[in-house]
């Protein structure tokens, strides 16, 4: 290969077929989940049923939410559209290793180890942000939500387009939510913050925290508010502890 620097249409012809590639992933793993419909299903409905592992272990009573599909391709657009982004959950270690590989040419050893480190730690807290809100957060809203009545005399009809419509965007932010003590820690390398500044504000913060539970979470159950409160809390907590002191910050100087 040659040792010769690309040129800006070279770079471009090598970050199209970095997109080229990684689409071809995704759409290869969305097309084996929409053909696996029922696994597929199996795992995006279960929280609806009182069956769920978190609901056993709460030793929640027995219930069941029924869900409606009101539209003629509702059913076939929602499993497209469930598919695919399996496809790119699936998928998004090798675009991410894709993205790199364009990328680390550009970067020294020590910007490239910052790379590896930032990279590797927002995709596990991304994921891990997505399983906390699939197995704890989501099911209590879930459970709050669908069998919430103001008169034993109105039954709860739901349909599956509100089930999914909330399911997946709830996931993709607190996956997001999870990225605090990543950014945190950058914001620290770089001398924007440190943890005596996070601690002074911590009041502040638990203040902020429980609005941003409140939106992802719009119910009045204080407990699934303080269950949604609570990771973010500790992921602040944990942030503190990442970020340098001040003191340590003027040594340094």
């Amino acid at each position: 290969m040659s040792d010769q620097p690309l040129s800006f249409w070279g770079h471009l012809d090598v970050l199209r077929w970095t997109i080229i590639r990684s689409l071809v992933v995704v759409v290869a793993f969305a097309v084996v989940a929409f053909c696996m419909k029922d696994w597929l299903f199996d795992v995006v409905l279960a929280p609806t049923s009182s069956d769920f592992i978190t609901f056993r272990l709460m030793g929640t009573e027995a219930f069941r939410i029924h869900l409606i599909n009101t539209g003629l391709t509702e059913q076939f657009m929602i499993h497209m559209r469930t598919a695919a982004y399996t496809g790119l959950l699936l998928a998004s270690p090798y675009i991410l290793y894709q993205l790199f590989s364009f990328v680390s040419p550009a970067l020294y050893r020590n910007e490239r180890r910052a790379a590896y480190w930032i990279v590797g730690t927002s995709y596990l807290m991304f994921i891990l942000g997505t399983l906390v809100c699939y197995f704890i957060i989501f099911p209590l809203t879930v459970r709050f939500l669908g069998t919430y009545q103001v008169s034993t005399d109105i039954d709860n009809m739901l349909t599956l387009q509100s089930y999914i419509d909330t399911l997946i965007p709830m996931c993709l932010v607190i996956g997001v939510v999870f990225e605090l003590p990543v950014v945190c820690a950058l914001l620290g390398k770089l001398g924007m913050i440190n943890n005596t500044l996070m601690r002074h504000y911590r009041r502040h913060a638990i203040i902020v925290i429980l609005m941003v539970a409140a939106i992802i979470t719009p119910t009045t159950d204080i407990f699934t508010l303080i269950v949604v409160s609570l990771p973010i809390w500790l992921l602040y907590e944990a942030s503190i502890l990442l970020v340098p002191s001040k003191k340590t910050e003027s040594t340094q100087k």
